[in-house]
């Protein structure tokens, strides 16, 4: 797509813009020891790469900026990984050694050391959302219009909510509900039970309940604590420190994804296994529209257990974060299994 001179311009306009989150133009970039070519060349072939989607012109600036699609381009063809540094190493490493944690607290210390290390907000979901299943399900009436939904987890915790029951949904109403529930749902680990509850159970009470969609509401009012306290979420302010970021609209909207610990929740589900980046509209969310989010998994005996993300600007050392996430992701999974007097 790119020849080896765009790419390497390509490369330099990122470098830079990484590191002043100004417009970079043909005269700077030309002043660098790694660029031979003169700046009359630098800009034709910054006008072919602008023509291939990959750069963006302010229209304030003669500068460019790299685009969503050029940074994924960066990612995926020219960022060099793992530069992270022997300090860095040692810092975590010192920073997990001087605390006697469980596992809950191993993450929660993660996510903030990688807040620290990165200064941009990190996120987590801990160990207990993959490895504890739904055991039994109940719904004990309280009057006509309330109800109290429990969920059993396999780990002996019980988790319970008051749920509103709608006029016209009767007692074998809900007794159906229970049973479709339980069948379906029984050994299911916490963190799918929304997917298999759409995927399976809902085909199942339309066939069973006549008021299927009163029941429903209830099914996800009484999911809602199952996954609220899960997510867990380092440097919620640092983001702001960024230029990006001084937009108060922009701000309310992150703040409010901050607090949204169901939609934190879904963004960090997807990567289960190695590092995964996800860029401006990537996400699939608005509010994340200006940032990335990148996401790795750690584990216990091999197989993932929970996950550690980083949400900071597009404009980042996307080498030096998957470098740090890595790090901290595999000496997490480390300490996971020291737990255990594993290796």
């Amino acid at each position: 797509m790119l020849t080896e001179r765009q790419k390497l311009i390509l490369n330099a306009i990122i470098d830079d813009y990484v590191n002043s989150a100004e417009p970079v133009g043909s005269r700077s970039i030309s002043k660098r020891s790694d660029i031979t070519f003169s700046p009359a060349t630098i800009r034709n072939e910054m006008s072919d790469i602008e023509d291939l989607g990959l750069l963006e012109q302010p229209h304030t600036s003669a500068g460019r900026i790299p685009s969503e699609k050029g940074y994924r381009y960066y990612v995926d063809h020219l960022v060099k990984r793992n530069e992270i540094s022997l300090q860095e190493m040692d810092r975590v490493r010192e920073y997990f050694a001087d605390r006697m944690l469980q596992a809950e607290n191993l993450v929660e210390e993660a996510a903030g050391i990688l807040s620290q290390l990165t200064k941009y907000t990190a996120v987590a979901l801990g160990p207990e959302i993959y490895r504890t299943t739904m055991k039994h399900f109940q719904i004990v009436s309280m009057s006509p219009t309330t109800a109290v939904a429990i969920i059993v987890t396999s780990t002996g915790h019980v988790e319970s909510k008051t749920v509103t029951i709608e006029q016209g949904v009767g007692p074998a109403d809900l007794e159906k509900m229970v049973n479709v529930f339980n069948a379906r749902l029984t050994g299911v680990p916490l963190h799918l039970l929304r997917t298999r509850l759409y995927n399976e159970v809902a085909a199942e009470l339309t066939r069973h309940v006549d008021r299927f969609e009163q029941v429903f509401k209830i099914i996800e009012q009484a999911l809602e604590p199952a996954q609220s306290h899960r997510v867990i979420i380092d440097g919620t302010t640092k983001i702001f420190d960024q230029p990006e970021f001084r937009n108060v609209d922009q701000a309310k909207h992150l703040f409010e994804l901050f607090g949204d610990t169901e939609t934190l929740l879904k963004l960090m589900t997807v990567q289960e296994t190695g590092v995964g980046i996800r860029i401006g509209k990537e996400t699939g969310n608005e509010a994340l529209s200006n940032c990335s989010l990148i996401t790795a998994a750690y584990t216990f005996d091999g197989k993932p257990i929970g996950t550690i993300g980083l949400i900071g600007p597009t404009r980042m050392s996307y080498g030096r974060m998957v470098g740090l996430l890595e790090f901290i992701s595999q000496e997490l999974s480390r300490r996971m299994q020291g737990l255990s007097g594993g290796s």
